[in-house]
């Protein structure tokens, strides 16, 4: 029986925390991936550990910035799957730099990618988009800590179908990612799946029990990610929250063990000591 070729994955925003991580995996599984990285500038994030640099060959790096359509079009063809990461992640990011990293760049991947034929293009969007529902209890008690105020029978996990409620542009404009990924599913065929990721840090630890909540290991944002990749090819649209197996998660993680079988491996109780 003939072996399948490599899947070709084009990584893009490659130099961030996330994309890195997600690169290194793959490119660690060579038999099964082709992995591709793009970027706006060959140096990592801010937000990346300095011993977290990475080693992509030169033939697998594109640069370019998503807000030139052409760019885009011409990094993306022949690739199998996209996963698009590449974003501006401030909460307080200007309008000017959201308009053409969060705005325009999605369109332009998934516009590209409905023009040369690509068939799925994995969609970062970020937990965020739920942020005010911490306004109301017993949300906001999770998120100031106060832990003993909380009825457990009255915390009502938020899923995929409750409606948005964005407290910034930032979240906002990933919202706008959302309703593009269900346009190009729904008119185009295309598979584009969602993925609502939570908290992500450099030090790959919540820093207390409070921020625990909405924290997602490296390591389970990765699996959750090529689970994605993965998944069957009959699944058009769909939105998935990222985040660890956290005691006061209050977003719907049930739904990805469901569809895509992510199961996460760690929480934010046994990183702190307290599982």
């Amino acid at each position: 029986k003939e072996a399948m070729a490599p899947k070709k994955v084009l990584v893009t925003g490659v130099y961030g925390l996330i994309a890195g991580a997600v690169y290194r995996h793959l490119q660690a599984q060579s038999d099964r991936y082709d992995a591709y990285g793009l970027a706006r500038r060959s140096q990592p994030s801010e937000r990346v550990p300095k011993e977290g640099k990475l080693e992509i060959p030169e033939d697998k790096f594109i640069l370019a910035d998503l807000a030139n359509y052409s760019a885009v079009a011409k990094a993306i063809e022949g690739m199998d799957v996209v996963v698009q990461l590449a974003a501006d992640p401030r909460p307080d990011a200007s309008w000017e730099s959201l308009l053409g990293s969060n705005i325009v760049g999605p369109r332009n991947v998934l516009e590209a990618a409905h023009s040369t034929g690509i068939e799925r293009v994995v969609f970062a969007s970020s937990i965020m988009v739920s942020w005010g529902y911490q306004q109301e209890d017993p949300y906001k008690a999770i998120a100031e800590g106060r832990f003993d105020d909380i009825d457990v029978d009255e915390l009502h996990t938020i899923t995929h179908e409750w409606p948005h409620r964005p407290t910034s542009l930032y979240p906002a404009s990933k919202i706008w990612g959302e309703a593009l990924a269900r346009y190009y599913a729904d008119v185009h065929k295309m598979s584009v799946p969602c993925l609502r990721i939570g908290w992500v840090n450099a030090e790959d630890h919540p820093r207390d029990e409070r921020g625990g909540a909405i924290w997602c290991s490296q390591r389970d944002v990765v699996q959750l990610i090529q689970r994605t990749i993965e998944a069957p090819e009959d699944l058009r649209f769909d939105i998935f929250y990222g985040v660890s197996n956290n005691r006061w998660c209050w977003v719907d993680i049930d739904h990805p063990r469901e569809v895509l079988g992510y199961i996460p491996a760690d929480s934010a109780e046994e990183k702190l000591g307290l599982a």
